[in-house]
This record gives C-alpha cells, sequence and structure tokens, in this order.
C-alpha cells in the first residue's frame, strides 16, 4: 500500500473517532443534565419558604453563589 493509502486512512479515522467523540460526549451531557438540573434561583426562595423562613435578596445571591463556587472547584 502506497505511503498516501496510509495517511488517507488515518486522516480518515480521526476524522470519524472525532464526529463519534463528539456524538457520545452530547449525549453524555445532556443525560447529565436531565438526571442533575441546575437550581435557579426561584427553587432556593421556594427552600427558604418551605422552611418557613422569608428569605432576603442577600441571602438568596449568597446561596447561588456559594453553589457557583463549588461547581467551579470541582
Amino acid at each position: 500500500m502506497p505511503w498516501w493509502g496510509v495517511l488517507l486512512i488515518g486522516i480518515g479515522a480521526f476524522i470519524v473517532g472525532g464526529l463519534l467523540g463528539a456524538i457520545l460526549i452530547s449525549r453524555y451531557i445532556k443525560k447529565y443534565q436531565e438526571e442533575n438540573p441546575p437550581i435557579t434561583e426561584k427553587q432556593v426562595r421556594l427552600l427558604f419558604r418551605q422552611m418557613g423562613k422569608t428569605p432576603s435578596e442577600k441571602q438568596v445571591r449568597q446561596i447561588m453563589q456559594s453553589m457557583n463556587n463549588s461547581k467551579e472547584d470541582k
């Protein structure tokens, strides 16, 4: 087999592998987002109300900031 044939097979394998990897990663991310949806400020307020407290805007922002910081640390 000539050298250019081996080169074409290598390039083709690289492209197919990249496409397959992108598809698998996108499926994994979608599945992860469905199982672990991000929490919103509305949900934080609802949790406070369920505990019988009325959260201030400052408390809600602090909780969201701490959750964002913990996600970045992982």
